[in-house]
């Protein structure tokens, strides 16, 4: 015959040990409960520029998905432009400020020189970001097709350089009127070149590369005399956070 409290007791012991299982499972199954979502703080960005049209136009394409930018191009220069660019940030309510301008270097005008140099020590000391091209912005733009290595490129080829490079997409920039990225002409900037682990890799990485190399070659005691160079890296590294 059988032990029916022996029987009994496995039933039990089995039953037991099944539920323990269950509450195990439980335990380790994620919640299907939707965490709070993490807040990231939304900033505001005034971009301040020496062009009035061309870095304009190139900094307000950028589709920002957590941050506000306002680019503005008044045509002030070096100092003039840092001191704009405080009077601006005292209008309105910005978590950073960023000043763009051009050395636009001259030989036979040291004064110059030590404006633009003097521009840099101004926008450090407020606390300002800092895109500055020596010669002017367009090497910036050079860089995302040439892997030039720095040294004197005189700003009177920039033109031809870039719409040599344009040319074969049918683009084309005028630097002496119009003076704008058009919205092809940013695009080609951001078009894939190549995958970097794992990543796409875009025109416009291979220029911050380019510029990066060439800035940490320069020693920085005067920047106005330091041809060719940009920091205007920085200030697109930082807006591409909040791409």
């Amino acid at each position: 015959m059988k032990d029916k409290k022996k029987e009994q007791k496995a039933a039990r012991k089995k039953h037991n040990a099944a539920l323990s299982a269950a509450k195990d499972s439980k335990r380790s199954e994620p919640s299907l409960e939707r965490s709070a979502p993490t807040l990231i703080e939304r900033q505001a960005i005034l971009i301040v520029c020496e062009g009035k049209n061309t870095e304009p136009s190139y900094f307000r394409k950028f589709k920002l998905a957590n941050a506000t930018i306002k680019p503005v191009g008044e045509g002030y220069i070096t100092v003039s432009l840092i001191e704009r660019a405080a009077e601006l940030a005292e209008k309105g309510v910005y978590d950073q400020v960023w000043c763009v301008f051009d050395a636009d270097p001259k030989p036979d005008n040291p004064q110059q020189l030590q404006n633009f140099n003097a521009a840099i020590i101004l926008a450090n000391k407020l606390g300002f970001g800092i895109g500055y091209s020596n010669q002017a912005f367009e090497y910036w733009l050079i860089l995302h097709f040439e892997d030039h290595q720095g040294g004197k490129m005189d700003r009177k080829f920039y033109d031809k350089k870039l719409n040599g490079y344009l040319k074969e997409y049918e683009l084309a920039y005028d630097g002496k009127a119009s003076k704008t990225v058009s919205q092809g002409f940013f695009d080609l900037l951001w078009e894939v070149v190549k995958t970097k682990q794992g990543k796409a890799y875009t025109r416009t990485h291979l220029a911050i590369d380019r510029a990066k190399r060439n800035y940490t070659l320069l020693k920085h005691t005067s920047p106005a005399k330091e041809e060719s160079s940009t920091t205007v890296f920085r200030l697109v590294e930082e807006l591409m956070k909040y791409m």
